[in-house]
Formats: structure tokens, C-alpha cells, sequence
């Protein structure tokens, strides 16, 4: 697995939580590093990139050293490497996605500007990663049950899968969450009037719902039958339901697509709400192509 570094204080701390993750997992963690530009980007004519030039001595025996030293005291058994490559960071790490299991980053970095919630590298490696992306961000060690957020479409399945084994390898509850409203697609499917159904019939929509959390969670609580699990359905909005379940949960598990997104977004409402909100660290898994 790959964990993201730039120096700042965020990324340290996706170190320490990729030093646990690889050591739950056991497997080795490779420290990455992005540093200039990429070779295409580069003005034709313009001399070699030269890491001199970019001050890379001082990173490698600074903060990378630091970063691979904190990982040790976290989990002295793993094989750790370190790999400092020419480009820009949304590159490097999506191409160093493509060989991981996991890829683990801060929710910000030295780059981000004053303001912003969440930082570039994120937002894109969410999106074209080639593996799941944990983001490391809300209160300090967070405790408490794994949260899946359960959309019930296609893509959302590896998301399932991820959550169950998550679960599983830190011994802890899963909650499987699935947030429904009238405003749902589901809401207006069945015969007669859709308008006049999702006002007379809730019931039933609540029903069709619930029917989709059971059916999503059933074949995989036999795969993983250690996992206690919690079928939690609520009816409210879904963003803000997801984010106030993540006070209290230790990593809330999303797919990067859920069944109401716009043919050609890359990485939906939802996850980018949890991205951006969350108060635990928030794994989006991109669905199976």
C-alpha cells in the first residue's frame, strides 16, 4: 500500500495511519513522495529537472525521514520503502495507485490554499484512483463502529466488500447505513400515480428500502460472519445523516458513485460531502469497470 507525503502536518499523520492499516494487512507501506514536474510540463527547451535545484536533499533527510521513522514506531514489523519521484503529486500518486491496495493520504497538504476544506490530491486521487483511497481527516484517533453508507447501486458493491473486511481486520461493529427520503429514484417506481404514491405510500417505499440494506448486507455477513453487524435505515437527507453518523464512528466507507449521479461524474455528492465533512478518516472505493 502507498501513503502521500509533502512535509506538512497532515501527511505525517496519514503515515502513522498507513503504518497501522499496512500492519493490519501485512503488507509493506512505500512512502511516496512527488517532487517538480512532470516531464511533460516542462517548456520545451528548458534544461533537465535537477533535484538540487528543488531543495530534495533537505525533504529526504527531513521530512520522508521523519515520515518513515514515525511508521517504524507505529508498526516496527513492516517493510517500509521509500520512493521520491519527478511530477506532479496527482500523477505520481494515481499511476502508484494502479499497483496498491490501498492508497492513503492527508485531507491536506502544503499546497492547499487558505480556506479550503480538502486538498487537491484527494479530491483527484478519489476520483481516478486505481484503488481504494483512504483520506485522513476528523478528530484524532477516532474510535467507534466502521460505517458503510449503503446506495444499493452497482458500483456500490465493492464498497461493501471493502467495509466487511475493514471490519473484520479491526475487530470492530459495522454499521451499515442507508439513508432514504421521497426525493429517492426508488420512491417512484411501482404502478399508478408516482406523484400521489410518494405522498400516500410511504410505508411502502420504506419497505422497498429496506428490502435493498438486507439484500446488500446479507451475502456478505456470511463471507465475514465475525462482523457484528448493525442494519441502521433512516429517512432524512442523506449527506447530513452521513456526516453526523461519522461523530461517533472510527472510518465511514463510501463508494465514489451512488445510484443518483450524472453519467460521466467520476466522484458523486456524497463521498465528496464526506471528503469534505466527515469527522473520521473516509474511504471511497471506486466501483469494479
Amino acid at each position: 500500500m502507498i501513503v502521500g507525503v509533502d512535509g506538512s502536518a497532515s501527511s505525517i499523520v496519514a503515515v502513522e495511519v498507513a503504518a497501522r492499516e499496512a500492519h493490519l494487512r501485512g503488507v509493506g507501506l512505500r512512502i511516496v513522495h512527488a517532487f517538480g514536474q512532470a516531464s511533460g510540463h516542462r517548456p520545451v527547451g528548458a534544461p533537465p529537472w535537477n533535484a538540487a535545484d528543488h531543495g530534495l536533499e533537505p525533504m529526504v533527510r527531513g521530512a520522508l525521514a521523519r515520515a518513515e521513522e514515525r511508521a517504524y514506531t507505529i508498526a516496527p514489523d513492516i517493510e517500509i520503502t521509500r520512493s521520491v519521484v519527478a511530477g506532479e503529486a496527482l500523477e505520481v500518486l494515481e499511476i502508484e495507485s494502479r499497483s496498491a491496495s490501498l492508497a492513503v493520504v492527508g485531507s491536506r497538504g502544503l499546497g492547499s490554499f487558505s480556506g479550503l476544506l480538502l486538498g487537491s490530491t484527494a479530491v483527484h486521487l478519489a476520483a481516478h484512483g486505481q484503488c481504494p483511497l483512504m483520506v485522513v481527516r476528523g478528530r484524532p484517533d477516532p474510535a467507534g463502529a466502521v460505517i458503510l453508507a449503503v446506495d444499493g447501486s452497482t458500483a456500490g458493491e465493492a464498497a461493501v466488500e471493502f467495509a466487511f473486511a475493514e471490519a473484520a481486520l479491526r475487530k470492530a461493529p459495522l454499521v451499515a447505513l442507508h439513508v432514504w427520503n421521497t426525493f429517492s429514484e426508488r420512491a417512484y417506481e411501482g404502478p399508478g400515480d408516482p406523484l400521489t404514491a410518494v405522498v400516500a405510500d410511504a410505508d411502502r417505499v420504506r419497505e422497498a428500502e429496506q428490502h435493498l440494506l438486507d439484500e446488500t448486507v446479507a451475502s456478505w455477513q456470511k463471507v465475514h460472519p465475525q462482523v457484528v453487524v448493525e442494519r441502521c435505515l433512516v429517512r432524512s437527507r442523506i449527506r447530513p445523516a452521513l456526516i453526523d453518523a461519522s461523530r461517533g464512528a472510527q472510518l465511514v466507507v463510501t463508494g465514489a458513485r451512488g445510484r443518483g449521479g450524472f453519467t460521466g461524474l467520476l466522484l458523486g455528492s456524497v463521498s465528496q460531502a464526506l471528503l469534505h465533512h466527515a469527522h473520521c478518516p473516509v474511504t471511497v472505493v471506486r466501483g469494479r469497470e
